[in-house]
């Protein structure tokens, strides 16, 4: 006698992307596992006294999003704090600061905290500065965060406490004077003061969750510094109240730390997994702290920042892959991303280690094939693309090379592995889905199914899981969407498409039908 299956999902349209023409009416799920695809009728023979049944009623099921690179509790932030991705001007940004300081206690001295703003979207293209936060408060520390968290922009009150920590070079001033504005480096000092304690991030790692799986997201492969987050994802597990996988990627400076608790890559729990070590080798375009071989196109005399320059980044990877980690470098710029490459072809099996770069935004076509060559990961995020129009901000960084950046066709083409993600800017696969379908240059898009390919599988295998997760295949983890209209029938406007129904393990975690 065959035994009933937990969950049978059926009339959906079941896209399994293992092979792009491989579609199914419905499937079965038993013990959070894919056990059976085919037809509403196939499946129904599994239907017991105790089997739940899910009518799809058209809708299409994908496998649920792995988004390769996120910063969960920033995304957390957003929700909790001043979400400044919503400000069109510098003006509407401080009004969303003004409306946050009236909900803290800023008498006491409480923080007022703003993420994600964006001034290349701005009529008036500027960072804010320290006199637009004093219009908020004189008194209190208040700090808005550029959008890639590569620069803030900071009060008095903030400088009072923590200028003595900030190298001086990434202090912008303007007649010897701070203008607010600070980058890289001495970001560092306010992350570090703004840390929340472990209830606080479970508060925001809670809310973030909620918000990844409204978006489909079942994985998530998350960037973590100095940071409770690993205390509470596994907290949340052994709780059974995680309903999103983690794969942790510990930040470079906790290295000696995993060493010692003898953590290694993939060690870990089904639900929480210990990922790659971590660092910047530069910084962003927005901030021009991005390593350039030929100058920015809007300051000849700048080609970015070093984080960790090449003699750094060698000694990083060296170490880390000879005690067993997978490393993924943040490296944006072309001479960055050369660097980066030249590290890992200096060890024994980069693409068995499957060492990744993250972002590779600007890389050259021999930096492309030999990612290929070495079996090297892209992380790449194709919701950057929205920088990447006519006038954008890769427009006024890069000039002429602005259609060099993120060229997703030629990643496939080459044969290189390619994995998406967000960056949290925002948390959104269908929105990364949708830049990468409809980018800004002629050569940029991918096709649908190799767009949701790069946001499912594609992120499964950069975290070593491409044997449980990322398409819908008998013997898989039931992780999947339902979409209320079809990728490839809207594929002018994948954003506008809605989530129905996320599920991990086949237990449904998000259901708006």
């Amino acid at each position: 006698m065959t035994t009933p299956a937990d969950l049978v999902v059926t009339n959906a349209e079941v896209h399994t992307l293992a092979d792009p023409d491989e579609t199914y009416e419905a499937f079965a799920v038993r013990d959070g596992r894919i056990v059976r695809l085919g037809t509403s009728y196939d499946v129904e023979f599994l239907v017991g006294a105790d089997t739940e049944t899910l009518d799809a009623a058209g809708r299409v099921a994908l496998p649920g999003f792995v988004d390769a690179h996120t910063h969960l509790l920033n995304s957390g932030r957003t929700l909790v704090h001043a979400d400044l991705s919503t400000a069109d001007s510098p003006a509407e940004a401080v009004d969303l600061l003004r409306e946050r300081a009236s909900e803290v206690d800023t008498d006491a001295g409480e923080w007022v905290l703003g993420f994600g703003y964006d001034e290349s979207t701005w009529g008036e293209s500027r960072y804010l500065t320290r006199e637009d936060l004093h219009a908020v408060s004189e008194t209190a520390p208040v700090v808005a965060f550029r959008e890639d968290m590569h620069v803030a922009s900071v009060n008095d009150p903030v400088f009072d406490r923590l200028r003595e920590e900030m190298p001086d070079d990434d202090v912008h001033t303007e007649g010897g004077d701070p203008t607010g504005v600070v980058v890289e480096e001495a970001v560092d000092p306010v992350y570090e003061a703004i840390e929340p304690d472990a209830d606080e991030a479970e508060e925001l790692i809670r809310a973030a969750q909620a918000n990844a799986n409204e978006r489909g997201v079942t994985m998530v492969h998350d960037m973590v510094r100095q940071s409770k987050a690993p205390e509470v994802y596994r907290d949340l597990d052994l709780a059974d109240e995680l309903t999103l996988r983690v794969r942790v990627n510990y930040w470079a400076d906790h290295f000696d730390s995993l060493i010692d608790a003898g953590l290694r890559t993939n060690h870990g729990s089904d639900m929480v997994q210990t990922g790659a070590v971590k660092s910047y080798t530069d910084g962003t375009f927005g901030g021009r702290t991005a390593k350039l071989h030929d100058p920015y196109a809007d300051d000849a005399g700048e080609t970015g920042t070093w984080v960790l320059g090449p003699d750094g980044i060698a000694d990083l990877v060296s170490r880390a892959d000879a005690h067993g980690f997978q490393v993924t470098l943040h490296a944006i710029g072309d001479a960055a991303i050369d660097a980066v490459l030249e590290a890992y072809a200096d060890t024994d099996a980069p693409g068995e280690s499957r060492h990744r770069v993250e972002h590779s935004e600007l890389a050259s076509d021999e930096a492309i094939e030999r990612m290929a060559d070495l079996g090297v990961v892209a992380s790449m995020q194709p919701n950057f693309h929205k920088w990447g129009f006519e006038d954008g901000l890769y427009d006024a960084r890069l000039g002429d090379r602005r259609t060099d950046a993120n060229r997703l066709p030629a990643y496939c083409e080459a044969g290189a592995l390619l994995a998406f993600g967000s960056d949290c800017m925002p948390l959104d696969p269908l929105l990364g889905v949708h830049y990468a379908v409809n980018a800004p240059s002629e050569g940029q898009s991918l096709g649908v199914t190799e767009a949701l390919r790069a946001y499912t599988s594609g992120g499964a295998y950069a975290g070593f899981d491409e044997g449980r997760l990322g398409t819908l295949e008998r013997g898989k983890r039931a992780d999947f969407v339902l979409l209320e209209e079809s990728p490839w029938d809207r594929a002018d406007a994948i954003d506008e498409v809605d989530v129905a129904v996320t599920a991990v393990d086949g237990d449904v975690v998000y259901d708006d039908r």
